[in-house]
């Protein structure tokens, strides 16, 4: 069953840029001048999408310098990813059982 935090996770991720983000970071673990770089985002806005996805919990941040790096969580794609795949497992057996609810 989808919680709010899923659905709540399912709206941060459903922005263009900030998947674009999650997809980057999922490969290496990258500072904003590196997703400036890689998404042409202007510094303002994607310190807002970063700030969404950390308050999201989707990204650390690691301070290095004058520098904040950031990294995925993998966990939590994998939680919510967890939870499409059982989805998709009740729909299976839904569809093989034929299961349907009869109108009154």
């Amino acid at each position: 069953m989808m919680t709010s935090v899923d659905t709540d996770l399912l709206r941060v991720l459903a922005d263009p840029l900030r998947l674009r983000i999650v997809t980057l970071l999922a490969e290496e673990t990258l500072c904003s001048t590196h997703l400036i770089e890689e998404t042409g985002a202007t510094q303002t806005n994607l310190s807002n999408h970063l700030r969404v996805l950390r308050e999201a919990g989707v990204v650390d941040t690691e301070p290095c310098g004058r520098f904040t790096y950031y990294r995925l969580r993998p966990e939590v794609i994998a939680s919510l990813a967890g939870r499409f795949t059982a989805l998709a497992e009740t729909a299976r057996v839904t569809a093989e059982n034929d299961t349907k609810r009869s109108c009154p």
